[in-house]
C-alpha cells in the first residue's frame, strides 16, 4: 500500500508562511546537505496531492519552470488537488491535475490502495492538518529552520484533537536545520 508522506517547511516558532524571512531560509536550504535529503525522498514519490492554495501558487510557477530537479518531477508526477471551490485544475501544457471533490478521505483511500510509490504533499498545510487529524497521513516530515518569523500562519491551530507522532528519524545538518519524520500514532494507540 502506497503511503501519504508530507514535507513541511516551517519556522522554529511553528510558521509555515513565511514571507518575511523567505530569503533567510531559501539560503539555509540551498545547500547540498539538505537538498540531498529533500531530493532522496521525492525520488521516493511517483503522485502528488494538493491542497487549493498550494495548487494555485504552483500552477502558476512550476509549469514553466527551469529550476531543477524539483521541476521535472513535479511537472511529470500525476497530482490531485483537494478543492471544494476550484471547478478546474490546469497544470501548464502538461494537463495532468485532477481535482477531488467532496469526500477527500475516499479518494486518498483508493490512491492509497493503488500501486506505486508514496503520495507526496509539498506545502498545504491546511490539508496536512486536515489529513493529520482524520488519520489519513502516515508520514510527517518537517524542515525546521532556525530562524523566527515572529508571525504568520501555523501548521498547527488552537483547538484541534491532540495527535501524537512518533519520531521515526532526526537529522540536524550544518546550518542548523532540523529535519524531522514523524508517524502519526492512530487514535487507538495514542499514549
Amino acid at each position: 500500500m502506497r503511503k501519504v508522506v508530507s514535507h513541511l517547511i516551517m519556522t522554529l516558532d511553528g510558521v509555515v508562511n513565511f514571507e518575511v524571512v523567505m530569503e533567510r531560509i531559501v539560503k539555509l536550504r540551498d545547500t547540498e546537505e539538505v537538498l540531498q535529503d529533500f531530493f532522496a525522498k521525492v525520488a521516493q514519490e511517483d503522485a502528488m496531492l494538493l491542497g487549493r492554495v498550494t495548487y494555485q501558487q504552483w500552477a502558476g510557477y512550476w509549469p514553466a519552470s527551469i529550476n531543477e530537479p524539483f521541476a521535472s518531477h513535479i511537472n511529470n508526477v500525476p497530482k490531485y488537488v483537494v478543492s471544494n471551490t476550484l471547478d478546474s485544475v490546469p497544470w501548464g501544457t502538461q494537463g495532468n491535475a485532477t481535482l477531488i471533490k467532496g469526500n477527500f478521505a475516499e479518494a486518498l483511500a483508493d490512491l492509497k490502495q493503488q500501486a506505486g510509490k508514496n503520495i507526496g504533499i509539498h506545502g498545504s498545510p491546511t490539508l496536512v492538518e486536515s489529513l493529520l487529524q482524520a488519520e489519513l497521513l502516515d508520514e510527517l516530515r518537517l524542515e525546521i529552520y532556525p530562524v523566527v518569523a515572529g508571525s504568520g500562519a501555523r501548521m498547527f491551530h488552537d483547538g484541534r484533537a491532540v495527535k501524537h507522532l512518533q519520531l521515526a528519524d532526526a537529522k540536524i545538518t550544518k546550518n542548523g536545520v532540523a529535519i524531522l519524520t514523524y508517524q502519526p500514532m492512530k487514535s487507538s494507540t495514542g499514549v
